[in-house]
This record gives structure tokens, sequence and C-alpha cells, in this order.
């Protein structure tokens, strides 16, 4: 039995949502509706995609994030031109990123999280040897951006995705392999369900794995649907963020098919709710009412 159900606290998280759901690239225009949108549905934490600098504006971010009372968070993009395993996109990305970094600072959010190692949807073979030079160059290309967000109080959440959109890093054990070296100020993990579901045996052993450096927890149906009425246990993994003592948030992260940067990453090519705004409503929905299941139980 769990800690969590041997009747220690159930940790109360707030709730976020990707502004991705709904727009690709997301805009001042689009926030000024989004944010009221997404805090009608329940939601407290906005989390903002930076896909390309200045299709946003922080400032005006701030300030509408204030008057509705949510936060911000900030998630990176690897789309074309970023990669820090090829030598041509390398020093652009490390400035994407360190720009990813300044925008968090100034917004307030203490993460930015995205898979911050190849371009998404760039796979490729590697045997043993191969794989070790990758590692080797994804921890020198990293080093002095995961310096830059750590002088910031910002941590960097690298994300393991599914074997469909990289080849390098899948699986919690393969980051806390990958990224030992720069794990703590300035480096952590960001956890996203639906490529828990896919690379994982055991998606909530795989949290308890990941610990102390879980930063960030993206949640979706498992088939990138509405949280909840999926297969997913979701009880087993609330158990597993209460007994590593995640008090981060828990943010959607789905995509409208119109998706610029990772269209074919992301692979959206139906529906997978009656529209957006079901989508999201009906996972704060699901995620408030457990978490008040959940508070009352022993």
């Amino acid at each position: 039995m769990s800690a969590a159900r041997a009747g220690s606290k159930h940790v109360q998280r707030k709730l976020g949502v990707n502004t991705w759901v709904w727009a690709s690239p997301v805009t001042d225009a689009r926030l000024s509706a989004l944010a009221p949108l997404a805090r009608g549905f329940g939601y407290e934490v906005l989390e903002l995609p930076i896909e390309r600098p200045g299709d946003w504006t922080p400032g005006a971010a701030a300030e509408l994030l204030a008057e509705y009372g949510m936060e911000g968070r900030i998630v990176g993009a690897m789309g074309a031109g970023r990669d820090l395993l090829e030598e041509g996109c390398r020093s652009d990305t490390q400035d994407y990123l360190r720009h990813c970094v300044d925008v968090a600072a100034a917004l307030g959010s203490p993460t930015v999280a995205g898979p911050f190692t190849a371009r998404t949807g760039r796979v490729w073979r590697m045997g043993p040897e191969e794989r070790a030079v990758a590692i080797r160059d994804l921890r020198l290309a990293l080093t002095p951006v995961a310096t830059y967000a750590g002088d910031r109080g910002i941590t960097l959440a690298i994300e393991p995705l599914n074997r469909y959109e990289t080849s390098l890093i899948n699986t919690v054990d393969q980051a806390l392999d990958a990224l030992s070296p720069l794990l703590g100020a300035g480096v952590g993990l960001a956890l996203d369900t639906y490529h828990l579901n896919i690379e994982e045996r055991d998606p909530a052993a795989a949290v308890r794995t990941a610990g102390e450096h879980c930063a960030v927890v993206q949640v979706c149906g498992n088939d990138r649907g509405p949280v909840g009425g999926d297969h997913t246990d979701w009880h087993a993994l609330f158990d597993a963020l209460d007994d590593i003592d995640y008090r981060g948030a828990l943010t959607l992260e789905s995509f409208t098919a119109d998706n610029d940067t990772i269209a074919t990453a992301a692979s959206i090519w139906r529906p997978l709710a009656e529209s957006q705004d079901e989508l999201a409503r009906r996972s704060a929905e699901f995620l408030i009412d457990l978490q008040q299941q959940r508070s009352l139980a022993p």
C-alpha cells in the first residue's frame, strides 16, 4: 500500500491548461479570450508555448493572468531548426532556450518545460557507442543553458517523449541517466501521461522513480483526449504524485489539429472531443472531482 493510501494527506494541486488545446500559435488577441475561458472552466494556471519569440507579449500576458487570478507556465517547442544535437542548430537553440528562461522569469514561471534534446519528430537508429556520443553532446549543449536557468531560479524541465517523436530519451530511467550530471538547480523532468502510457510498463512506478526531479506534470487521456473515461489509472498516478510530494500544477496538454510547429509529431488527425472547449471542460471537471474525492478519503 502506498503512503498516500496508508493515510498521509492527499496533495491538492492547481489545475492548468496549455493554450495548444485551442490555438497554435497563440497571440495576444487569442490569449485575451482564452484566459477567461480557461478560468471559467476551473483552471488556475495557463501554460504558454513559445513557438516563435514575439508571438505574444510577456508583459501583456502577465497583466492578463493577474486580472483573472491565474499563474503562467512556459513551455518550449522544438520545431524545425531547433536541435541541441545538430551542430548547425545548436547555438540558435541555446539562444532560444535562454529566451524561454527570460520569458519565464518575467512571467513568474518557475519552470520551462519541453523535450529539449532534438527536433521533435526526428528519429534515428543508434548503437550503444552512438548513443553515448549523443548523450555526451546533449550534456555539453545543455550545461550553459542549465546554468543560465539556475542562476535565474528557473528549472528546465526536460520531457521524455515516445518512440515515434524521438530516439534519445523515451523513459524516465533514460532521462535520469542522460541528465544525471545536470539534475538539480537548473534541470528537472517534465512528465506527460500520454508519453508515460506508451513507454512505461508502470507509469506510477516511473513517477516514483523520477521522485524529487519531477518538476512538471502534464496530463491528458491516453488518446490525447479529455482526462477521465480513458484507461489511465488516475488514482494510481495520483498516489505516486503524493508519494513523491509533487506540489506543482497538473496541466492539461492536448492539441488543436491546426498546429503549426509540431503538427506531424502531435499527430492529431481526428477530433478528440465534441469541441476543444469540451475537451478542456471535461478534463477540468474530472480532475476537480477526483481531487475532491481523494481529499475525503482516509
